[in-house]
């Protein structure tokens, strides 16, 4: 059975009207040297019984290690994406108001995984390694080839309000 994960895109708009959204680099050994498809939204498992938007918020906070800003509106509903190996991924987007803080020193959760890969050993690694600001189009380059399908939707989103 295919797992389902809720995130939080996070947003902002420059000084000179550019749009940009946030994106976490996969922790790990296995991504350390990988950048196209190796960013993702902020997300992560939902717990069992957990509202999936709220899920969605409870990840990027951990990912992170900060809190995100509170809601100044709705969050912006961007459906749902497959991936690849059928995990299911539900997605809203939130804006980031200036100023933005520094997120150069993110502490986020960490896991544990078996690295090397069929070896018995265990290392813990962070989930987010980094997270960055990247334009739509930038974000299309390095981001989980499904979750690419969030940033159009953000992007027509704002288009149309």
């Amino acid at each position: 059975m295919a797992t389902t994960s809720a995130g939080l895109l996070l947003y902002r708009v420059t000084p000179d009207d550019r749009l940009e959204v946030l994106l976490g680099h996969m922790g790990g050994p296995f991504w350390a040297r990988k950048h196209a498809g190796a960013w993702t939204v902020l997300k992560g498992e939902l717990e069992p019984g957990e509202e999936p938007h709220d899920g969605a918020v409870r990840e990027a906070v951990e990912e992170l290690g900060r809190p995100v800003p509170a809601a100044s509106t709705p969050d912006l509903d961007l459906g749902e994406v497959r991936q690849r190996a059928g995990k299911r991924v539900l997605a809203w987007a939130r804006r980031w108001p200036a100023p933005v803080p520094d997120l150069t020193a993110i502490h986020g959760n960490t896991v544990e995984i078996e690295w090397p890969p069929r070896s018995g050993r265990r290392v813990e690694v962070p989930e987010i390694d980094r997270v960055a600001w990247f334009s739509p189009d930038d974000a299309r380059e390095v981001v989980v080839s499904a979750q690419a399908a969030f940033v159009d939707r953000l992007q027509e989103s704002l288009a149309a309000s």
